[in-house]
């Protein structure tokens, strides 16, 4: 009897075993098997959409979770994810995307009937029209209702109630709204098109049908700038303008994107650059290749919103520090409508290295901003080098300003640049300057550096004029090293002024510094560095940006914009 208990307990331990470790493996594999279910079921359903969208003439995004209440324009039902298209605004849920294909247009860029008198009706859309907008016709808010609901014309952006659609409205000609001035209706296009084959070049003649005012956008946005608001960016400006005057600069170069210019009226366009100062370099070299190919009577006025980390050349245009979505983009085309225009020097800066100088092996650099040799250099070096390792992980602007301060605090420590003055010469319109003790030296065009920081003038009562940006001047100021920058920055100190000139030489004697050219940074051995006037670039200056710093000089600024035009 005792065998045969003992012989049942120990089978019934086994079962139990085998229970526990079959359980364990369910728990482990169900949720790796439904995960993987999920995953083929996803990888397989976004490539059909895939599909859809590279057929579509519509600029369908996918998304998971939709920013407000949306429903379909297809069934009408409240839909949480789906496709919206990025240039008419239509929202569908992904069962619907190739009847909303069928069923709806998207915006013409461009009239098949176009002509000089053209014109063209509303082009309405039903739905999800924005809580805050007002019918057209009696007044009242649109968009209360938790329905498919009321319309909106995807060109002047009105809005009607269901109840107030009446049949004129459905035939009634679109005057494209608030931003007439700066949309290129899709009938001039047409038109340009036509007589180019007709090989006319006069496409002023077309412009009073556009309007007497009439003064295109072209929209360059670079989606990698910065805190990556670019790809938002670019969708809500194809809603409210032509999707044909906006460009992603990771998929075009703005060469290509500024020959749009030549189809426009002379000295009319405005270019809107969304990115950092680098963006805002790139699209200027872009307008001077322009004045080389004999194009300069389409050269273009440039205006900025700020996506990148430093946004210097932004600040001292007026165009603030950084753009973080605060600002509707609304407001952003009003700003560019209401800027005034004004120039930028622009400098050649030379690097000749010294055991090539009679081979002429010259690099030869674009400033707009600022040149330095020294610890902020250094600090942009290591900045750059780490970011092209990982380049995901500087996707915010208050990451990457971290960064550059974890940097400057190591320098404090290891003051990589100390005795700058004993290797290196300075000269200023050919005089040379003694130096006192620095570890950085600095040379400024604009009014603003390290972020947000008047260099030049800094704090007190010492009477130094306000740097500018469009006096053939260049100030030159020295640093004592990451520390003193830190303070300069926080107005705890001033920098070390050398002097202001229409021409630099910096002989670099010995050894190797770090030096940077507008945020490009690079370690560079015994050189000459030699930097001289090059040209200049039509700017756009928003007076309504100001900063405490910008307030105190607003006298001087409006004395810069009235010599600017008159030099215009």
């Amino acid at each position: 009897m005792e065998g045969t208990a003992s012989g049942s307990g120990t089978a019934s331990s086994a079962v139990a075993d085998w229970s526990l470790v079959f359980w364990t493996l369910c728990s482990v594999l169900l949720p790796v098997l439904l995960t993987l279910w999920c995953s083929f079921h996803r990888a397989r359903r976004q490539g059909m959409i895939r599909d859809i969208f590279r057929k579509s003439k519509h600029d369908w995004h996918y998304t998971d979770l939709f920013g407000q209440p949306s429903y379909c324009c297809v069934c009408a039902q409240h839909i949480l994810q789906g496709a919206f298209c990025n240039c008419c605004g239509l929202r569908v849920s992904e069962g619907c995307l190739k009847k909303a294909d069928q069923l709806f247009l998207c915006k013409e860029i461009m009239m098949s009937n176009g002509g000089a008198h053209s014109s063209m009706p509303h082009h309405w859309i039903r739905g999800n029209v924005p809580l805050c907008s007002c019918c057209a016709v009696c007044k009242q808010q649109c968009g209360t209702q938790p329905k498919l609901c009321d319309y909106r014309c995807v060109w002047c952006q009105y809005t009607v109630h269901d109840e107030c659609m009446m049949d004129y409205l459905k035939t009634e000609k679109c005057t494209f709204g608030e931003f007439r001035d700066l949309i290129i209706p899709p009938y001039y296009l047409s038109t340009i098109n036509q007589m180019r084959k007709d090989k006319r070049t006069n496409y002023e003649k077309v412009v009073p049908y556009c309007s007497k005012h009439w003064m295109p956008v072209i929209v360059l946005a670079n989606t990698r700038s910065g805190n990556n608001m670019g790809e938002t960016l670019l969708g809500e400006f194809k809603i409210l303008l032509n999707p044909v005057q906006v460009f992603d600069l990771s998929k075009i170069t703005p060469a290509k994107a500024l020959q749009l210019c030549t189809l426009l009226p002379c000295n009319a366009v405005r270019v809107l650059v969304c990115g950092g100062d680098g963006t805002v370099g790139w699209v200027l070299d872009a307008i001077d290749e322009m004045k080389i190919k004999g194009q300069e009577c389409y050269i273009p006025q440039v205006a900025i919103l700020p996506l990148g980390t430093g946004n210097d050349l932004s600040n001292t245009l007026g165009w603030g520090g950084g753009y973080a979505g605060e600002v509707p983009v609304e407001q952003i085309l009003r700003n560019v409508m209401e800027a005034d225009g004004i120039t930028l020097d622009r400098w050649k800066v030379q690097v000749t290295n010294k055991r090539y100088y009679n081979l002429r092996k010259t690099k030869v650099f674009t400033m707009n901003n600022y040149f330095s040799v020294g610890p902020d250099a250094l600090m942009a070096l290591n900045f750059h080098a780490h970011r092209e390792k990982t380049p995901s992980l500087f996707s915010s602007r208050i990451i990457n300003k971290a960064v550059y301060f974890f940097y400057g605090t190591k320098d404090c420590l290891v003051q990589e640049c100390k005795d700058l003055n004993k290797k290196v010469e300075l000269e200023l319109d050919g005089e040379r300057i003694e130096l006192p003790n620095l570890e950085g030296i600095i040379v400024l065009n604009i009014g603003y550096w390290g972020g947000g920081c008047r260099l030049w003038e800094g704090m007190g009562d010492e009477p130094y004029p306000l740097a500018r940006h469009d006096d053939g001047l260049l100030e030159v100021v020295g640093v004592h090293g990451s520390f003193h920058c830190a303070q300069i920055q926080v107005k705890l100190a001033n920098p070390v002024r050398l002097g202001q000139a229409h021409t630099v030489r910096l002989i670099l004697k010995s050894s190797k510094m770090p030096m940077q050219v507008d945020g490009e940074p690079w370690a560079q051995g015994p050189c000459t560095v030699t930097i001289t006037h090059k040209t200049r670039a039509l700017m756009l200056y928003h007076s309504g940006e100001q900063t405490d710093d910008d307030a105190s000089s607003s006298s001087e600024q409006d004395h810069m914009k009235e010599q600017s035009d008159e030099e215009i």
